[in-house]
C-alpha cells in the first residue's frame, strides 16, 4: 500500500481552489419568514404618490396595493402565530425600490410595479394584483394616438419607471422627440400642467389618478393607443420562496372569494376617479398568474 502524502503548498492550494469555489456558490435564498418571526415586524415599502394604488393620505400609507399587503402581513401573522406582528413603512421612489428590497431595507414593495423580464433578474413577484396599460396624457385636443404625433413635442419621463425605457427606445428607433427626464410621476405631471412639456407617457391608472387628485380631468385626455401591457405585482426579495407562497395565497384566496372586488371598488370607483375592472384585470383574478409586462408596439416583453 502506497502511503498518501501531499506537500503542504499544494495543500494549501487545494484550500484556496475550495474556498474560491464556496466564495463563487450563489447566495442563499431569502428567508425572511424567519427573521419576521424572530423580530415580530415587517417592513413595507410604499410609494408617496402612486394613486390610488400607493401613497400618503396626512402622512399615513394607504392605497389598493397597501391594502392587498396588509392582507398579506395578516396571513403571516396567522402562519407564524404571533400574537401581533408590528408593520413598519418605509417610502421609496422608482428609481429606489428595487435596490432597497434587495439591500434588505424593506421586505415587500406595495406600490405600482410592473412585473418585467429586466426585474425578474433581481427580484420575484407575487400573482398580478392589476393590469394598467401605458398611455400617453396630453392637453384636450392635442391627443396623441400614434407615435408619429410625438415627432419634436416635448416629452416628460418619469425617472426609474417602464415608461421612460420604453420611450428612450422609442426616441431611438422610431420618432425624434424632445425627451425630459423628471425625478417623479409628480414632477413629470407638474411639468404638463405648467406647458414646460406636451405630452406625459405613464400608465393610464397612475396618470387618472394624478388627475383626479389635482381635479384637472378636464384639461387632459388620454392617448387613445396603448403603448404595452403592464401587470402590477408585489415585489418580494429573489428566491423569498416561503414569503412568496404566503403572499400567492393571500391573493389566491381574495380573488377566489370575491373579496378582491369590494377592495377594488373603494380605490378605484369613487367620486373622483373612475376606473373599471379591465379584461386583462378580471382575467388576473380568475386565473392568478405571473405574466411579465410587455411593450405590444416594439413585440417585446419589458
Amino acid at each position: 500500500m502506497i502511503p498518501f502524502r501531499i506537500r503542504i503548498p499544494a495543500l494549501f492550494c487545494l484550500l484556496g481552489l475550495a474556498c474560491s469555489i464556496a466564495a463563487a456558490q450563489p447566495a442563499a435564498p431569502a428567508d425572511t419568514l424567519s427573521r419576521i418571526r424572530e423580530t415580530r415586524s415587517i417592513t413595507l415599502g410604499v410609494r408617496e404618490a402612486a394613486r390610488p394604488f400607493s401613497y400618503l393620505d396626512a402622512g399615513r400609507p394607504v392605497g389598493y396595493s397597501v391594502d392587498l399587503c396588509l392582507a398579506a402581513v395578516e396571513e403571516i401573522r396567522r402562519e407564524l402565530k404571533l400574537p401581533e406582528l408590528k408593520v413598519q413603512y418605509r417610502t421609496v421612489s422608482g428609481p429606489e425600490r428595487v435596490p432597497k428590497l434587495v439591500a434588505g431595507e424593506i421586505d415587500l414593495e406595495c406600490g405600482s410595479t410592473t412585473n418585467t423580464r429586466a426585474r425578474q433578474a433581481q427580484v420575484d413577484f407575487s400573482y398580478t394584483i392589476f393590469v394598467a396599460s401605458m398611455r400617453v396624457l396630453s392637453p384636450k385636443g392635442a391627443r396623441v394616438d400614434a407615435v408619429k404625433d410625438l415627432a419634436g413635442l416635448p416629452v416628460a419621463l418619469s425617472k426609474g419607471t417602464t415608461s421612460e425605457k420604453l420611450f428612450n427606445q422609442l426616441g431611438v428607433s422610431e420618432v425624434k422627440m424632445q425627451a425630459q427626464t423628471f425625478a417623479s410621476n409628480d414632477e413629470a405631471f407638474q411639468a404638463l400642467k405648467d406647458g414646460r412639456v406636451r405630452a406625459f407617457p405613464q400608465d393610464d391608472s397612475l396618470l387618472l389618478g394624478l388627475a383626479a387628485r389635482d381635479g384637472v380631468q378636464d384639461r387632459f385626455a388620454l392617448s387613445g393607443m396603448a403603448f404595452s401591457v403592464e401587470p402590477y405585482a408585489i415585489m418580494l426579495r429573489k428566491g423569498d420562496a416561503a414569503l412568496g407562497a404566503v403572499v400567492d395565497r393571500t391573493l389566491a384566496r381574495l380573488y377566489s372569494s370575491g373579496d378582491i372586488n369590494a377592495i377594488y371598488r373603494r380605490w378605484f370607483e369613487t367620486p373622483t376617479l373612475q376606473i373599471r375592472q379591465s379584461k386583462l384585470t378580471r382575467d388576473s383574478f380568475v386565473r392568478p398568474n405571473k405574466e411579465a409586462g410587455v411593450a405590444m408596439l416594439l413585440g417585446y416583453s419589458l
